[in-house]
Protein backbone atom coordinates (compact mmCIF):
# COMPACT_ATOMS: atom_id res chain seq x y z
CA UNK A 1 0.00 0.00 0.00
CA UNK A 2 0.78 3.37 -0.05
CA UNK A 3 0.28 6.39 2.44
CA UNK A 4 -0.98 9.34 0.86
CA UNK A 5 -0.70 12.93 2.52
CA UNK A 6 -3.18 15.92 1.64
CA UNK A 7 -2.13 19.78 1.67
CA UNK A 8 -2.97 23.01 0.38
CA UNK A 9 -6.44 23.28 1.76
CA UNK A 10 -7.73 26.55 3.08
CA UNK A 11 -9.99 29.46 3.05
CA UNK A 12 -10.52 31.30 -0.20
CA UNK A 13 -12.65 33.90 -1.83
CA UNK A 14 -14.82 32.63 -4.82
CA UNK A 15 -12.93 33.31 -8.05
CA UNK A 16 -9.75 32.50 -6.22
CA UNK A 17 -7.40 29.75 -7.02
CA UNK A 18 -5.83 27.28 -4.95
CA UNK A 19 -3.54 24.16 -5.52
CA UNK A 20 -3.47 20.95 -3.64
CA UNK A 21 -1.22 18.37 -3.13
CA UNK A 22 -0.45 14.45 -2.48
CA UNK A 23 2.17 13.05 -1.40
CA UNK A 24 2.77 9.19 -1.29
CA UNK A 25 5.30 7.60 0.01
CA UNK A 26 5.34 3.49 0.25
CA UNK A 27 4.78 1.24 -2.29
CA UNK A 28 4.45 4.35 -4.99
CA UNK A 29 6.17 1.84 -8.10
CA UNK A 30 2.81 0.68 -7.33
CA UNK A 31 0.27 2.91 -7.98
CA UNK A 32 -1.91 2.60 -11.45
CA UNK A 33 -4.05 5.66 -10.91
CA UNK A 34 -4.56 8.88 -8.36
CA UNK A 35 -7.58 10.68 -8.00
CA UNK A 36 -8.81 13.41 -6.06
CA UNK A 37 -12.54 12.71 -4.62
CA UNK A 38 -14.08 15.76 -2.03
CA UNK A 39 -17.31 15.84 0.46
CA UNK A 40 -19.22 18.18 1.55
CA UNK A 41 -21.13 18.81 4.77
CA UNK A 42 -24.35 16.52 4.09
CA UNK A 43 -23.84 14.97 0.63
CA UNK A 44 -21.69 12.19 -0.18
CA UNK A 45 -18.75 11.81 -1.16
CA UNK A 46 -17.94 12.30 -5.18
CA UNK A 47 -15.23 11.85 -7.61
CA UNK A 48 -13.62 15.06 -8.61
CA UNK A 49 -10.74 14.17 -10.98
CA UNK A 50 -7.68 11.36 -11.73
CA UNK A 51 -4.88 11.03 -13.65
CA UNK A 52 -2.99 7.55 -14.68
CA UNK A 53 0.07 7.53 -13.22
CA UNK A 54 2.60 6.24 -15.41
CA UNK A 55 0.54 7.94 -18.40
CA UNK A 56 -0.76 11.20 -17.40
CA UNK A 57 -4.24 10.46 -18.60
CA UNK A 58 -6.62 12.50 -16.93
CA UNK A 59 -10.36 12.49 -16.28
CA UNK A 60 -12.87 14.74 -14.99
CA UNK A 61 -15.86 15.48 -13.50
CA UNK A 62 -18.15 17.63 -15.60
CA UNK A 63 -18.60 19.69 -12.56
CA UNK A 64 -15.12 20.84 -12.39
CA UNK A 65 -13.82 20.68 -16.53
CA UNK A 66 -12.62 23.48 -17.65
CA UNK A 67 -11.80 25.19 -14.13
CA UNK A 68 -9.91 22.80 -12.27
CA UNK A 69 -6.57 20.61 -13.51
CA UNK A 70 -4.48 17.74 -12.10
CA UNK A 71 -0.74 16.68 -12.86
CA UNK A 72 1.74 14.85 -11.02
CA UNK A 73 5.19 14.46 -10.76
CA UNK A 74 6.82 11.17 -10.82
CA UNK A 75 10.23 12.32 -9.02
CA UNK A 76 8.53 13.88 -5.89
CA UNK A 77 5.31 10.88 -5.82
CA UNK A 78 3.38 13.80 -5.46
CA UNK A 79 -0.11 14.62 -7.29
CA UNK A 80 -1.59 17.84 -7.49
CA UNK A 81 -4.96 19.87 -8.05
CA UNK A 82 -4.72 23.20 -9.67
CA UNK A 83 -8.21 24.79 -8.96
CA UNK A 84 -9.65 27.75 -10.61
CA UNK A 85 -12.23 30.04 -10.90
CA UNK A 86 -13.59 28.75 -7.29
CA UNK A 87 -17.15 28.64 -5.82
CA UNK A 88 -19.14 28.02 -3.38
CA UNK A 89 -20.15 24.71 -3.89
CA UNK A 90 -16.33 23.94 -4.32
CA UNK A 91 -16.61 24.08 -0.25
CA UNK A 92 -15.46 20.29 0.91
CA UNK A 93 -12.71 18.03 2.19
CA UNK A 94 -10.70 16.90 -0.40
CA UNK A 95 -9.25 13.56 -0.16
CA UNK A 96 -6.63 11.77 -2.46
CA UNK A 97 -6.85 8.13 -3.29
CA UNK A 98 -4.78 5.60 -4.91
CA UNK A 99 -5.27 2.53 -6.95
CA UNK A 100 -2.57 0.29 -6.87
CA UNK A 101 -1.82 -2.75 -9.86
CA UNK A 102 -3.99 -5.25 -10.02
CA UNK A 103 -6.56 -3.81 -7.22
CA UNK A 104 -9.29 -2.15 -9.02
CA UNK A 105 -10.40 0.18 -6.99
CA UNK A 106 -9.63 3.18 -4.52
CA UNK A 107 -7.90 1.61 -1.69
CA UNK A 108 -5.37 4.09 -0.03
CA UNK A 109 -6.81 7.08 1.09
CA UNK A 110 -5.32 10.50 2.57
CA UNK A 111 -6.73 12.38 5.79
CA UNK A 112 -8.34 14.89 3.63
CA UNK A 113 -7.76 18.67 3.75
CA UNK A 114 -10.20 21.57 4.27
CA UNK A 115 -11.26 23.88 1.26
CA UNK A 116 -13.58 26.33 2.07
CA UNK A 117 -14.84 29.11 -0.59
CA UNK A 118 -16.81 32.12 0.77
CA UNK A 119 -19.04 34.24 -1.80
Amino acid sequence: QVQLAESGGGLVQAGDSLRLSCAASGRTRSMFTMGWFRQAPGKEREFVASINWSGGSTNFADSVKGRFTISRDMARNTMYLQMNSLKPVDTAVYYCAAVMWGEGRYNCWGQGTQVTVSS
